[in-house]
């Protein structure tokens, strides 16, 4: 799969965000080293602490599948054709915990960039 297949899932999975009081939807697409496709999106709540990025609901749902030999993870946003979009602090220590050499693909408003996990979170742990 291309980086801008991947890309392209991480935005069609923004469209299924439950975005209410931010309206800033966010998808994510994580390729496992099986060739596996998981998609998220992100899921506000009144109550902030119960949120959930993209990411990591992409994540859970292929840990959820059995999965979590991650390769690549592709990201999306409703905001991109202003600046480019990165995982949040908490996504990157959660997928540090799995690959501290992730792809990450982040969507920018020339198309995207590219990254390793490890240039986003240097001192994960």
């Amino acid at each position: 799969m291309t980086d801008q297949e991947l890309l392209n899932l991480a935005d069609k999975a923004k469209q299924k965000a439950y975005v209410p009081y931010s309206k800033f939807q966010v998808g994510a697409a994580i390729l496992t080293k099986e060739g596996k496709v998981f998609t998220g999106c992100n899921v506000e709540n009144s109550s902030y602490g119960a949120a959930i990025c993209a990411e990591r609901t992409a994540a859970v749902k292929a840990v959820s599948e059995g999965y979590h030999d991650f390769e690549v993870i592709a990201i999306a946003s409703n905001g991109s054709d202003k600046e480019t979009v990165y995982p949040c602090g908490i996504c990157r220590q959660f997928l540090h915990e799995f690959n501290p050499e992730l792809k990450v693909i982040c969507q920018s408003p020339d198309g995207f960039e590219t990254y390793r996990l490890s240039e986003l979170m240097p001192k994960g742990f």
